[in-house]
């Protein structure tokens, strides 16, 4: 770090808008296709229906909403790291969070698209919004699914909101290093930024305020979403600690995914210099507090469905662990559960390869977690044995999975080409003041 001064920091980052490489086009190609295939499954399931994916009754909740609740959940670490760092003051979050913000708006997008995909008539979205009618019909506002809108909605306006108020210097700054077709939409996007002293002051106390804001929908948001399971009576569903194991999932998950992210960003942008092992190991150690709570929350599960002698609870569990779809419970649990145990290691902590491949592992177990919560649960449900269909995913339910992944890299890959992936500005306030060698007393 002896090296890096504030000019350097601009023109290391200026340089992540150039030509990245090789690497670079070859990720974004696979996103593409990833993409392609997605859409390709979803034209094809709305020219044929809802029969191409597989549902079974009593399994009308699959993977769509599976991928809807678990792209939510890695938005959310996002306003963690970027918001409720930034009211603690904590400088490690500098190099790391603008990942984060925008992995956080694409996640949101992401997420955005299932429930469009789930109602299988697309063309009636529009019945999902309140607005008054000459039917007078009206949304239920009881509906924890009407408040998962508008909850999501203001948690998107409010994390777009933060990323672009955070961008403004950062592109004020590459600016002025670029020439052409860049600098005109630099000059555009940066909305006369120049630097004086009363734009640092109401920028500051605006990004405070926004911070401020953000930091309860970390809380709210993904509590909204809980909701829709806890408050209905499905064994595995009604229970009070969905409401803050799923924000600690949520988190970790998050976590999980920004690491996963900043990985390979580091290494095609060459900005070792920047990101340094510091940064990933205290990101993996908030991976291992949140995956700590995460397995706390498996173990209440199951001691609460055992302890409670209820016998649909303890059927529920049973058919989890051991059921048809005991894959799917021990992946999770293997993943979430035991592997991020490894943290404890400080080796193990300051290894990128490491790191890499357990946030992958740490991300399919949190999908599977979402898997087991909403298909298992309901595959398994007692009052349902007569009716016990069996769900069974088809190539379309797998194809338009592939496809938000697809979607979502795409569009992480076109910001960090396009944009300052790094922090310039608060880079440079945590850097050390520039000091002068002392004179020679002759």
């Amino acid at each position: 770090m002896g090296r890096v001064t504030c000019d350097f920091v601009t023109r290391a980052i200026a340089r992540t808008v150039g030509n990245p490489g090789r690497g670079y086009f070859l990720l974004l190609g696979a996103a593409v296709t990833l993409l392609g295939i997605g859409i390709v499954c979803l034209v094809l399931m709305i020219r044929f229906g809802l029969g191409l994916a597989g549902y079974a009754h009593p399994v009308y909740w699959a993977v769509f909403i599976t991928c809807f609740v678990f792209w939510v959940g890695i938005a959310h670490s996002g306003t963690l790291i970027s918001a409720i760092l930034y009211l603690f003051r904590s400088g490690w979050r500098t190099a790391v969070y603008r990942t984060a913000e925008a992995m956080t708006v694409f996640a949101v997008m992401t997420a955005g698209l299932f429930p469009l995909i789930h109602i299988g008539r697309q063309w009636y979205f529009y019945w999902l919004i309140p607005y008054p009618n000459e039917r007078g019909l009206w949304p239920n506002f009881k509906s924890p699914l009407i408040w998962d809108e508008f909850a999501i909605g203001t948690y998107f306006t409010v994390s777009t909101v933060f990323l672009i108020m955070g961008l403004i210097p950062d592109i004020a700054a590459v600016r002025d290093l670029a020439t052409g077709w860049r600098r005109k939409l630099y000059d555009i996007t940066s909305i006369g930024w120049r630097g004086t002293n009363e734009q640092w002051r109401h920028y500051t106390r605006g990004y405070l305020y926004l911070a401020a804001l953000a930091t309860p929908l970390v809380l709210s948001v993904h509590s909204v979403v809980s909701w829709d399971f806890a408050m209905a009576l499905v064994p595995g569903w009604h229970a009070t600690l969905f409401a803050p194991y799923f924000v600690a999932g949520a988190i970790y998950s998050g976590c999980a995914m920004v690491i996963t992210l900043i990985v390979p960003i580091r290494r095609l942008f060459q900005l070792e210099d920047l990101i340094t092992v510091d940064h990933f190991e205290n990101l993996a150690k908030l991976c291992l507090l949140t995956g700590m709570i995460v397995g706390f929350a498996y173990t209440t599960e199951y001691f609460v469905a055992w302890f409670s002698g209820s016998p649909t609870e303890r059927a529920a569990f049973w058919y989890r662990a051991f059921g048809p779809y005991w894959w799917a419970g021990w992946t999770m649990i293997i993943c979430n559960g035991f592997l991020p145990l490894l943290l404890w290691s400080k080796k193990v902590r300051t290894n990128l390869t490491s790191l890499f491949v357990i946030s992958i592992f740490v991300n399919i177990g949190m999908w599977f977690e979402r898997f087991v919560i909403i298909v298992v649960s309901l595959a398994g449900e007692p009052f349902d044995r007569w009716a016990n269909g069996g769900y069974n995913p088809t190539w379309a339910d797998w194809g338009i999975m592939a496809g938000s992944f697809g979607w979502f890299f795409m569009w992480f890959l076109l910001f960090v080409k396009n944009f300052p992936a790094v922090a310039i500005s608060e880079i440079k306030e945590v850097l050390p003041p520039p000091t002068r060698a002392p004179e020679r007393v002759a």
